[in-house]
């Protein structure tokens, strides 16, 4: 083939906007007459690839935008280890029917024991499924309302919130909430209730909740709208750090410790 023609080619894809076929054109002209490829089957791998290229790419931006802390899948996760924990459910969440239906999910257990993880693996599997996700903290979320509120823009920022398919809240519990903060979090619910799934994780049971939020009837306001669609997976057992330090011999549990003050 000519270099002009080569070129026009190129061009050509440049303009339909097909740049990886643009970039990769030369060799797969080249594979394809020394295989001898038909016609038909040298079209599908250039649309194959332009295709996974434009996957992959879609694919980082929603990653990029969701925020998440770290990256952790649920093949990484360690059910062996957590035996409470309900893998038949994990994998019905993995499916991503639940964001279909705009159901949330409640993560509740102490701390250490994979709640952010599963979150976080989730929240992956989510936005390889083509969702738009968005992971936050409850102290972060709370302070990026709080800033709203305090500047006029609290109605944009609750629309933004209220964008993404799946909200992500980690840590709900760990730190006293106040009355506005309690408010703010209820009108952010309120927004997204029966329009988008809320992922939440939580170190404190559900009944505790009137403390958390510093007032009771808030808190029933809030668990009314999140438990209306939702599954509650709770998580009991050790935290991985404790029982990794354990290990390794930097941290006696209490049993423990207990006998050796008796002895």
């Amino acid at each position: 083939m000519s270099t002009p023609q080569l070129e026009r080619l190129q061009a050509h894809c440049q303009r339909l906007r097909l740049y990886q076929v643009a970039a990769e054109l030369p060799s797969l002209l080249e594979q394809a007459a020394k295989a001898e490829r038909s016609y038909t089957d040298f079209l599908e791998e250039v649309l194959r690839r332009e295709v996974q290229a434009k996957t992959d790419k879609h694919l980082a931006m929603r990653l990029a935008m969701a925020r998440f802390p770290f990256q952790k899948t649920l093949e990484t996760f360690d059910f062996k280890v957590q035996p409470s924990i309900d893998v038949k459910l994990i994998r019905e969440l993995g499916t991503g029917r639940y964001l279909e239906q705009g159901e949330n999910a409640l993560f509740l257990g102490p701390p250490g024991v994979g709640k952010t993880h599963l979150a976080v693996a989730l929240g992956i599997t989510a936005c390889e499924q083509g969702h738009r996700v968005l992971f936050t903290t409850a102290m972060g979320l709370l302070a990026t309302l709080g800033k709203a509120l305090a500047e006029n823009r609290l109605e944009d920022r609750l629309k933004v919130l209220a964008q993404p398919q799946l909200l992500i809240i980690d840590e709900i519990g760990y730190i006293p909430i106040d009355r506005q903060g309690a408010n703010l979090f209820f009108q952010l619910i309120s927004r997204r209730y029966e329009q988008g799934s809320i992922l939440l994780t939580s170190n404190q049971s559900l009944g505790a909740w009137g403390d958390v939020f510093g007032d009771p009837v808030i808190a029933t306001a809030i668990l009314d709208r999140l438990l209306h669609h939702s599954i509650t997976v709770n998580i009991k057992g050790e935290s991985y750090r404790l029982r990794e330090k354990r290990k390794a011999g930097l941290f006696k549990s209490p049993v423990t410790a207990a006998a050796h003050s008796d002895s």
